[in-house]
Formats: structure tokens, C-alpha cells, sequence
């Protein structure tokens, strides 16, 4: 499985972006989630995203301001970011596990099985 993401770059704080992640084949057990990582730290959670049925989970830290949508047409899933703060800059990173995991786990970078080559996103006036 090849994930390849599109959409980052650097924004004014307020502003918005929208990030993609198409995947090369998908099933309907497969879950996608996206992360992002400053220099330094660990990977941290921010969106999880299952393909057919169940509910969408997100970070507290963007909860209320990003959205994610699916285009099952494309296998793609954006990542729709609204009132982006200084603190959201950070490597995007979209994550593919190939079954389903208990919610417990989905927070987890190590429940991922395949991974996108990163996208920048700068917050910054």
C-alpha cells in the first residue's frame, strides 16, 4: 500500500488548509488516521478515520476546527484545517492500519502499518 500526500505549505494564523492522502488500494476494514511531529518529539495524534462506518476521533487540540472527509471514488481523505494556530506547525503524516483496533489503540503511531512521505504545514504571521 502507497499513501501519498498533497496540500501543505505555509498558512497566516487564522487560516486554513486542506491536506490529502490517497491511498493505492483500501478495504472495508481499513482505517486511516493522521498524525504530525514537531523536531524533537514524538509522533502525536491528531485524526482517525475509518473507511466504512464508525465514528471519526480527534485530537483536543484541533478538535472543533478540523474536519476530515472521504472520497471513496479516489480512496483519498483530506484533512480539512480551519483557524490554524502557530502551534499546528508541524510534518503531517497520514497512517494506514489494514483491520480495525479497539479505540483504546488508535492513538498509538505503532498500530500503523503504512505511512505517507510527510507534508510541511507552517503556521506563522
Amino acid at each position: 500500500v502507497q499513501l501519498v500526500e498533497s496540500g501543505g505549505g505555509l498558512v497566516q494564523p487564522g487560516g486554513s488548509l486542506r491536506l490529502s492522502c490517497e491511498a493505492s488500494e483500501r478495504t472495508s476494514s481499513t482505517i486511516m488516521a493522521w498524525f504530525r511531529q514537531t523536531p524533537g518529539k514524538e509522533r502525536e495524534f491528531v485524526a482517525y478515520v475509518p473507511w466504512s462506518g464508525g465514528n471519526q476521533y480527534f485530537s483536543d487540540s484541533v478538535k472543533g476546527r478540523f474536519t476530515v472527509s472521504k472520497d471513496y471514488a479516489k480512496n483519498t481523505v483530506h484533512l480539512q484545517m480551519n483557524n490554524l494556530k502557530p502551534e499546528d506547525t508541524a510534518v503531517y503524516y497520514c497512517a494506514l492500519r489494514v483491520r480495525r483496533i479497539v479505540l483504546s489503540e488508535i492513538r498509538k503511531a505503532e498500530n500503523y502499518h503504512y505511512w505517507g512521505q510527510g507534508t510541511q504545514v507552517t503556521v506563522s504571521s
